[in-house]
């Protein structure tokens, strides 16, 4: 059957993301930060205000760095709580906007508003008033961009940060685009852009000069024939609602100071029981645990191993990410590690488990049952592993729903 996909007439999606969003709420709380140079977290920048991004910080940079650059910045330790509390402030006014709403993350979403005119004027007038009630009744900046498309939305609002607000007229995309650097298309990281300025290509439009056969012998016939293509301004993707999670995960920095394997095998733990908590609440279960890590000369390395069966019990979890770790220790002696994560992936509802007859007596499921219940009662840490007594292995950082 073939379905026709109409091309929108107006710059119906939206890109809205909240500016520096972490340093905005600890400047709204406090007003003595207030046009000071600001950093979220000491170890690593988990944000910097405008003021210390003037200054050349960026997250995640090493403490220590940033204060090289920023001498005079106050460093603030992370109140997540509060974050996630402004964040849902700030999504109830989206979806009191339009029911289409996409989030990615705690401080960004797309808003698709086509077929709003009437209601709420043009694409213009919407995103007009998104930021003036989210500095009105949240007191945060936001940064709003718009286009016909996900990824020119996505663009606008970074090319208009901070606390602005761009809409690319249809019709002019190119015209917008193309005098870009690079870097600004979806999957050009530093080591792409490096790739492409050895071949001369510097904007966007220089890239889409190139065609997708000569881009492609470049980096590849996948990455090009994505580049390509957004190059041209062509995304066809929709604002999506209800989308869950492809993955769970949860990293800790750990700082440029030497670690024992002990510290790191805590570590490990700790993050696989919130990552379990996670999974059993948010009732699904995964079948590949993979191991991240970050070594000191900021190269990076992943380790994945694919379970039997799908689960969300701790206890295997925990005995796939300890065995990642251990067939890693051997490149860590010798490289170091800076930062270690877990991210549980191939995803699927809870009752998809397929039953077996319970010929073993098993009670993992009950335990992990029990200790969730236990921590929701009574908190976090009420309840732990001998392993991780008198360790602090950091607070989650605010998410979306998983």
């Amino acid at each position: 059957m073939w379905i026709e996909r109409r091309e929108r007439q107006e710059a119906t999606i939206l890109h809205a993301d909240l500016d520096s969003f972490y340093a905005s709420v600890e400047q709204r709380d406090d007003p003595s930060l207030r046009g000071r140079p600001v950093l979220v977290g000491g170890g690593v920048v988990l944000a910097a205000s405008y003021e210390a991004k003037a200054r050349g910080v960026r997250s995640p940079m090493p403490g220590h760095e940033a204060r090289a650059l920023c001498p005079d910045a106050v460093v603030v330790r992370p109140r997540f709580d509060a974050y996630m509390e402004a964040s849902r402030e700030v999504f109830d006014i989206f979806h009191d906007t339009t029911p289409v709403v996409e989030g990615i993350s705690v401080d960004e979403a797309f808003l698709d508003v086509g077929g709003l005119g009437r209601i709420s004027g043009t694409p213009h007038d919407i995103a007009t008033t998104i930021r003036e009630r989210v500095r009105d009744e949240v007191g945060l900046p936001i940064t709003v961009g718009g286009a016909r498309s996900k990824f020119l939305a996505k663009v606008a609002s970074a090319v208009g940060k901070p606390d602005g607000l761009l809409i690319v007229a249809p019709g002019t995309e190119l015209a917008f685009l193309h005098p870009l650097p690079v870097r600004r298309l979806w999957g050009v990281g530093p080591v792409t852009e490096a790739k492409l300025h050895d071949a001369g290509v510097e904007t966007v439009g220089q890239l889409a000069e190139m065609g997708e056969r000569s881009l492609s012998a470049i980096v590849g016939s996948g990455a090009g024939r994505h580049l390509f293509a957004l190059s041209l301004a062509q995304d066809p993707r929709r604002v999506e609602t209800g989308k869950r999670r492809s993955s769970i995960g949860s990293q800790r920095a750990l700082g440029r100071r030497p670690k024992s394997e002990a510290d790191l095998e805590a570590t490990i733990t700790a993050i696989v029981e919130r990552l379990g908590r996670r999974l059993r609440s948010a009732e699904r279960v995964c079948r590949t645990v993979v191991l991240r890590l970050r070594f000191d000369d900021f190269t990076r390395a992943t380790r994945s191993r694919t379970l039997l069966e799908s689960t969300d019990r701790t206890d295997i979890i925990m005995a796939s990410a300890r065995g990642l770790l251990a067939e890693a220790m051997p490149i860590i002696r010798e490289r170091g590690c800076t930062l270690v994560g877990l991210s549980l992936t191939n995803l699927d509802d809870h009752d998809s488990i397929q039953l077996t007859l319970p010929f073993e007596a098993d009670h993992a499921e009950e335990l992990d049952a029990t200790m969730d219940m236990l921590r929701d009662r009574f908190g976090r840490d009420s309840v732990t592993r001998a392993v991780l007594i008198g360790r602090h292995h950091g607070d989650d950082a605010p998410m979306l729903p998983d």
